[in-house]
């Protein structure tokens, strides 16, 4: 096994980035996001992507670096995409994240990430990064061969990847070698969840299609018990680690995904810094 670097998992916690939903409650979330910190605002069909360019337009005002969520199957048509990108543009963002969305039927004519994007290489922008999905485990409403062949047609587009949320650290470790057998070499982000209520994580995972990895996490016997108390991830970053700090595979650092607990997730990261950064002392 490859044994993580000490100051580079450090380093990796300190660059985390932080993902949030434009929903009631946020605003007293966000001033315990980190000033330096990357922070991701998801969209959503209920809300909408003008709750998302919203949110991220108040972040941007106050100083983040911030990467607005753009589904696929919430815009219309060409003129809403380039009104999309003209907003994005105006905002001073030069990144976003792209994705399908959640939307049971399509606004318009994209179906998923690789329309969306498609289409946004036809209009022009300028644009510096855009981030894609990576499916670590089997999706549930999704095929394996289906999620190979996106990640192909999408990668000539975008410049990095952020992995779903999976539970199983080999799971992850092996997904990560496979992507780069496929030939893509877009930097990785490694999902991670925050410090989360135990049923409503559970709710989730099971929502986005995680059921193998919940079924993993059921037969850790003491992170089950662990969890009736809520998840702290703690031994997903342990044994993530060689994965994330190992110096291969071009595994960038972690994606948080707060679900909006964003003070208790940032307790816990400057908890885990703390205790990384002293065995470096010691």
């Amino acid at each position: 096994m490859i044994k993580p670097d000490g100051a580079a998992l450090t380093e990796s916690l300190r660059r985390a980035r932080f993902e949030i939903i434009p929903m009631k409650g946020i605003d007293a979330q966000i001033p315990y996001l980190p000033r330096e910190a990357t922070v991701t605002v998801t969209s959503s069909p209920t809300k909408g992507i003008d709750a998302t360019l919203e949110l991220a337009q108040r972040l941007r005002r106050d100083g983040f670096h911030v990467v607005p969520h753009l589904a696929a199957r919430l815009v219309a048509g060409g003129g809403h995409l380039r009104d999309i990108l003209d907003r994005v543009e105006d905002l001073g963002i030069s990144e976003v994240f792209v994705v399908a969305g959640d939307a049971k039927e399509p606004s318009g004519p994209y179906e998923g990430a690789s329309d969306l994007l498609r289409a946004m290489a036809d209009l022009g922008h300028r644009l510096t990064d855009i981030g894609i999905t990576g499916y670590p485990e089997s999706h549930s409403f999704i095929s394996d061969a289906t999620t190979i062949q996106a990640m192909y047609d999408k990668a000539p587009y975008a410049t990095y990847i952020v992995s779903q949320i999976c539970y199983d650290p080999a799971q992850v470790a092996w997904w990560v070698g496979a992507v780069r057998e496929r030939g893509v070499d877009l930097p990785i982000h490694i999902g991670l969840p925050g410090v989360v209520d135990r049923a409503r994580l559970m709710r989730i995972s099971l929502k986005v299609g995680l059921g193998d990895s919940l079924r993993f996490l059921r037969r850790q016997g003491g992170v089950a018990a662990r969890l009736l108390g809520g998840y702290s991830p703690d031994d997903l970053v342990t044994a993530l680690a060689p994965t994330v700090a190992g110096g291969r595979g071009n595994v960038r650092g972690w994606h948080l995904f707060t679900f909006n607990e964003v003070e208790k997730t940032e307790r816990w990261r400057q908890q885990m810094l703390s205790r990384y950064s002293g065995a470096q002392q010691a």
